[in-house]
């Protein structure tokens, strides 16, 4: 089994938010001694960090799910309960996040960079949040809202240093196995190497002075046909892996043998390259030419080699630590990264017909609004009211044309709007139903118009 894998999916789902409690002080000789109940704790969150440590996504091939802690409750004497645990999941530099469509979400390209996959929800308010002088014993509180889940798709594009790219069977797998000590699989037919190797290659040490070495990362990527760019066998699997490489080693077989003739290779691999990005035709190269010890002439490449002699390969490798060396300074001159941290953009409230006279309310602000215990409560719907008509809810509703005797649902909260020229379908001091008549409705609650005869 491999130990490298380039897509896999991720499950992230964020804790619950703690819920509120309900509760009153009750001591001796304390009169009246009000609401103390305290607030739930937040959710955990799960977020996903760029780490160079991590080469692959092999963590998330058997085991896609990533779960933070809820929120702890709260309880009596205005005690919080303990904020869920966050989780922090170390991904590849380079990975980038999809959701379930194929929309680019977040490209983690740089080393450090963070992104918020799943949000924690809130821990609910307790009672005595709402302590007012209107409200004097407010006998309810808020549920903690639910944690954020989602289904993502994880890709990496590896960014090496040197990108080996040419046919299959033209000799990469041998040429990396030469020049480090990666060991990938050798075979003398067509497409043994279906993931890309990576190998370090180390330039210009000498004994007893390690520090004078350069390195770079030489990545092995599997064989293109013609046609990759368009997709056809694995092309685009293979082709990602290509993007970020910062030198660019095109290998040609010049063996009498080879299916085509070295010309023809490089014109392919170049079409290949600049068909599916254009700005990698742009990017330092070399031009090889493999089995350069059964070659009948050069073929006018720039470094004929033999990776079964070693023909060539001293003043290959030498180039090659020459070129990336050049493109580092280049990079580093031109933008010196700086940690990112990615947000989801908050969601916007929304108010959609599901039929004729049917509506529904959502987005989180909204849903927030009506996350209470018991939406029976009279109380708790004048505070539900008093949200909606903060975020401009009644003013959405009547601009998308709601009309009266129409049913809309926020969350849990199902109500019927009306609206006269004295108020807003939302108002309860126009439209006022008993306790009894809204429960005799199958739980349905109802702020439609009507007599003021609340119990």
């Amino acid at each position: 089994m491999s130990n490298f894998v380039d897509s896999a999916q991720l499950h992230a789902k964020a804790g619950d938010g703690g819920a509120g409690c309900v509760s009153f002080r009750r001591e001796a000789h304390v009169a009246k001694g009000g609401p103390d109940g305290g607030d739930g704790g937040r959710g955990g969150d799960v977020w996903l960090v760029a780490d160079t440590n991590q080469a692959s996504l092999l963590g998330f091939k058997d085991h896609p799910f990533r779960r933070a802690t809820d929120g702890q409750h709260g309880t009596s004497k205005r005690q919080h309960g303990a904020r869920g645990t966050d989780v922090i999941v170390t991904v590849p530099v380079g990975t980038v996040v999809k959701d379930a469509d194929g929309e680019i979400l977040v490209d983690m390209s740089g080393p450090g960079d963070k992104w918020l996959a799943a949000e924690g929800g809130l821990g609910g308010q307790g009672n005595a949040r709402f302590l007012s002088n209107r409200r004097r014993a407010p006998a309810f509180a808020e549920q903690g809202e639910v944690g954020a889940e989602h289904w993502f798709n994880l890709e990496l594009k590896l960014k090496a240093d040197v990108a080996l790219i040419g046919f299959p069977n033209v000799g990469k797998s041998t040429l990396i196995a030469r020049v480090s000590a990666a060991r990938p699989k050798i075979a003398d037919y067509p497409f043994t190497t279906l993931v890309p190797n990576l190998g370090v290659v180390r330039v210009g040490s000498r004994a007893g002075r390690p520090g004078d070495a350069t390195e770079f990362v030489m990545a092995d990527i599997p064989g293109l046909i013609e046609g990759a760019a368009e997709g056809r066998g694995l092309g685009h699997d293979f082709l990602r892996h290509v993007e970020r490489a910062r030198v660019l080693c095109v290998l040609i077989d010049t063996a009498p043998t080879a299916l085509h003739a070295p010309d023809e290779q490089l014109e392919i691999l170049l079409r290949e390259l600049g068909d599916y990005q254009a700005d990698l035709l742009d990017r330092p190269r070399v031009v090889v030419g493999s089995r350069a010890d059964l070659a009948e002439e050069s073929h006018g490449v720039d470094f004929p080699i033999s990776a079964v002699t070693g023909e060539g390969i001293d003043t290959l490798v030498s180039q090659l630590a020459t070129l990336v060396a050049q493109a580092r300074r280049d990079e580093l001159a031109a933008v010196d990264h700086e940690v990112v941290i990615h947000r989801p953009i908050p969601e916007e409230v929304i108010v959609e017909r599901v039929n004729e006279n049917t509506w529904t309310i959502e987005g989180r602000p909204a849903l927030r609004a009506v996350r209470f215990q018991d939406l029976t409560d009279d109380q708790a719907l004048d505070e539900v009211v008093r949200r909606l008509k903060a975020l401009g809810v009644d003013k959405m509703l009547a601009r998308a044309g709601v009309r009266d005797g129409d049913v809309v649902t926020c969350g849990q909260l199902t109500f019927e709007w009306w609206r006269d020229q004295g108020g807003s379908g939302l108002d309860r001091d126009h439209h006022r139903t008993t306790r009894r008549e809204r429960l005799a409705r199958s739980g349905r609650l109802d702020l439609g118009d009507g007599d003021d005869d609340d119990d």
